[in-house]
């Protein structure tokens, strides 16, 4: 597979063009066609185009100026995100180029942290269409939706059903933001062309009372479906994607707690899929422990583990790690000993009649006799100070989406237990951060090795700098989606999203390391999104007999099978 799926026509000279079927206002109408002032004299007058345009043939370079010169007009951040979006909507591959050059900068402005507040007032701000909207009412007919879908060759999908929006919980249709941002990503960091990447919203519904009282809501006004019936809807879906998007891979986003795992165990041999905020957020988690361990120089099966927040994410975080121990020499049943985690009553446990535990906690339950010698106001309700006091947990993880939750007792304790403690306080949106990287140097005393999920700047503690390293999961779902699409496969195993972790971790330079940052630079995305296909791909090879694709071919392979924002010449067919 190569660059050819996107461009298969080349010239009497051997170089590659777009043929065109289209012209006039509908060529430049078109995102993933318009080249804006960049039409050459031959295509305007080929496709229809004199007059159209203004007279100057401009060169990217030259629109990358102008439309820089937008963004900066633009003073807040919701503000970029609006210009940088009808950007796309106008031309993809101007966008693409734009957020190429200038990647740590835009990405914060795609996505996480100002992509929570434009889902928040999608209904306020919407233009275009973009995507699919699947609703109840239309999902049996998606094969006419299809027919009038502008794109045939669809490799990746993300889907969501607006539940579990970030920490933000259920924002109806304005969900949809997500997929968008989402599979920006996928085209920036591994080359998957805009053209084959579909954003879609499941329109179940929505419980969010200020959205159904809100005139201008434009979702489906009823509440949200429940039980069977969206049980029935589910397996509908995904028949239908089966059906008319084969071989593509679907990434499910930002579900409800049990509705994720639900979905993702359910359907995960139906067809290629996996659940970025379980195994994304996992894989990228693990791959920061890994790097913290050579930091303390010391083992993964040294520590003892707690993650704050049982959500998908915090019980995804908690499966990766059980699988790194059980790779590096634990058996299962130690390996969960030591990992601990907490919901919003305090410490999972298998046996208070108060403390009902859904399905997807349930391997992380412990047993109440665990604290029998404990210290305790409720011993089944212990909380996260209480764990702190009374287990040498080393490695905390906060996934719980409360402001504040690791205050200075938690920090305290942390460093009482070990002299380099691993504090990520993951949560996203920024508002929702566990605690601020500058404050967890301070009460260290700059002993605590510090990621975030949101983007933060540098610490200065002591007369020392120090990076603060984001666990962001674009480091991985971009290269785990490109190594499925090109490897063909059938199913997407856990084992797949492990391999990235370690292949992630690999990526971060001791430079790095020696500014206590256990994550690269966002800028570097797209040579680490390579690095994680690479690698998952190569995965992909040793499990399925049935992939033809050689171990030494994988690198070649891989940057060829990347597109890149660059106008080629138009031809007329």
């Amino acid at each position: 597979m190569t660059i050819e799926r996107y461009y298969k026509w080349l010239d009497e000279k051997g170089n590659y063009f777009i043929p065109v079927t289209i012209e006039g206002e509908s060529l430049i109408n078109n995102r993933t066609l318009n080249k804006g002032t960049a039409f050459s004299l031959r295509e305007r007058k080929e496709l229809g185009l004199e007059g159209l345009v203004p007279d100057h043939v401009s060169s990217m370079d030259e629109q990358l100026v102008r439309v820089r010169e937008g963004l900066n007009r633009r003073k807040s951040p919701l503000g970029k995100y609006n210009f940088l979006r009808s950007l796309q909507d106008r031309n993809e591959t101007l966008f693409y180029a734009l957020v190429n050059a200038n990647v740590e900068e835009i990405i914060p402005i795609i996505y996480t942290p100002t992509v929570g507040l434009a889902c928040q007032q999608f209904s306020h701000l919407y233009k275009k269409a973009r995507g699919l909207y699947i609703t109840p009412k239309n999902v049996d007919s998606m094969h006419e939706m299809v027919q009038h879908f502008p794109s045939k060759n669809i490799e990746i999908i993300v889907a969501t059903d607006n539940q579990g929006i970030l920490g933000l919980g259920d924002l109806g249709i304005g969900g949809m933001g997500i997929p968008i941002g989402k599979l920006s990503l996928y085209t920036l960091g591994a080359g998957i062309h805009p053209a084959c990447c579909l954003p879609i919203t499941l329109d179940v519904g929505t419980n969010n009372e200020e959205l159904l009282n809100d005139p201008l809501y434009l979702g489906l006004p009823q509440k949200r479906l429940k039980g069977e019936e969206y049980a029935n809807f589910i397996e509908k879906f995904v028949e239908n994607i089966k059906r008319f998007f084969p071989g593509s891979v679907l990434q499910w986003e930002d579900f409800s707690k049990q509705n994720a795992f639900t979905n993702l165990d359910t359907y995960r041999n139906a067809l290629p899929s996996f659940n970025d905020d379980i195994q994304g957020t996992g894989a990228v988690t693990l791959a920061g422990i890994i790097n913290a361990m050579k930091i303390k120089k010391e083992k993964l099966a040294d520590q003892v583990y707690a993650i704050h927040g049982a959500g998908a994410g915090g019980i995804g975080v908690a499966r990766q790690i059980h699988a790194a121990l059980v790779k590096e020499g634990l058996d299962s049943k130690s390996a969960f000993e030591r990992i601990f985690v907490l919901d919003s009553k305090g410490v999972v446990l298998s046996d208070c009649t108060d403390h009902v535990v859904d399905d997807y906690k349930k391997h992380f339950a412990k047993p109440k006799s665990i604290a029998a010698n404990w210290k305790l106001n409720n011993p089944c309700g212990i909380s996260l100070l209480e764990l702190l006091e009374n287990v040498k947990v080393s490695v905390l993880i906060g996934t719980s989406g409360q402001t504040g939750a690791f205050n200075e007792h938690i920090i305290r304790q942390m460093v009482r237990n070990t002299d380099r403690p691993v504090i990520f306080p993951l949560s996203n949106p920024t508002a929702n951060c566990e605690a601020l990287p500058e404050d967890i140097y301070r009460i260290s005393d700059g002993k605590a090795i510090v990621a975030t999920g949101s983007p933060f700047g540098n610490v200065n503690h002591a007369g020392k700098n120090y990076r603060v390293g984001q666990g962001n999961n674009v480091f991985i779902f971009p290269g785990v989606g490109l190594a499925a699409i090109i490897g063909k496969t059938k199913f997407i195993s856990n084992d797949i999203f492990t391999t990235s972790a370690y292949a992630l971790a690999d990526c971060t330079t001791g430079a790095d390391l020696a500014e206590n940052a256990v994550f690269p630079r966002i800028k570097d995305l797209q040579d680490v999104s390579v690095k994680v296909a690479e690698a998952c791909l190569k995965e992909i090879i040793r499990t399925e007999p049935g992939c033809s694709i050689k171990p030494d071919d994988v690198h070649e392979v891989i940057k060829k099978s990347m597109w890149k924002p660059e106008y080629l010449p138009y031809k007329r067919v």
